[in-house]
Order: structure tokens, then sequence, then C-alpha cells
């Protein structure tokens, strides 16, 4: 049976996507962005959206019944490659361990104010193994 995820955004119900499916003991969690819910706004610096966007994507995992440590595939999308290092830094800081596989790419997304979306998928049990 899969279980869909919300983190309680908006742009969930207005888009028509889940912030997470869990289908079996996989866990595949959408595009996240920057955004930050407490304040309700985007922050302009990339690295704070980095660590946002993995906040909410390890919010979603542990609803799911998982973690960080699980995640086995990772995708970047970052708007501009003079924000690499920035987000480079972050994303080392909390993957050094974990080594999913990686892809990054650079492209525009659906707001200027987005700099980086991230998507993920895990594996329950993925990072005790």
């Amino acid at each position: 049976m899969v279980k869909r995820i919300s983190s309680g955004s908006p742009f969930e119900a207005r888009i028509g996507y889940s912030r997470a499916v869990v289908d079996q003991d996989m866990v595949y969690v959408s595009g996240t962005t920057g955004y930050d819910y407490a304040k309700m706004e985007m922050p302009d610096d990339v690295s704070h959206q980095t660590r946002n966007a993995l906040g909410t994507i390890e919010k979603a995992l542990k609803e799911a019944g998982s973690g960080l440590q699980d995640i086995v595939r990772v995708r970047y999308y970052l708007t501009d490659m003079a924000d690499y290092d920035a987000v480079v830094e972050v994303l080392g800081a909390t993957f050094s361990e974990v080594r999913p596989a990686a892809t990054m790419v650079i492209c525009g997304l659906t707001t200027p104010e987005m700099k980086i979306e991230i998507e993920v998928t895990a594996r329950i049990g993925a990072g005790s193994s």
C-alpha cells in the first residue's frame, strides 16, 4: 500500500503532488526548494535555501520511517554555477558519510528567487546495512 506524505505546503495542493510517497521500503521525495515554511518566505542565501530544503526532506523521511542516512539517490537542480561552492559545503557536511548516487543539473526553476531544488530517493533501512 502506498503512503503519501504532505509537508503542509500550500504548493502541494495547488500543483497536485505529495512531498513524499512511500512504496514498500522505498521513499520518493519530490523536488524540494529552500522555502522557509515557518516564515513563509524564500531566503536569499543559497546556503540557507539548501539547509531549508534538506530540513524539509529530513522531516518527510522521518515521517516515512526513514532518514537522511537512507538516501540512495539525490538530484540537485542549481540555477547558478556561481553558487556551487556554497551549496557543496552544505551538501558535503550532510552527505559525506551517506554518499548517495548523485546528479547536479544547472537549470532554471519555477520562480527567480529559487536557487536550488533537491529530489531524493531513499530505501528504509539502507543506512544501517
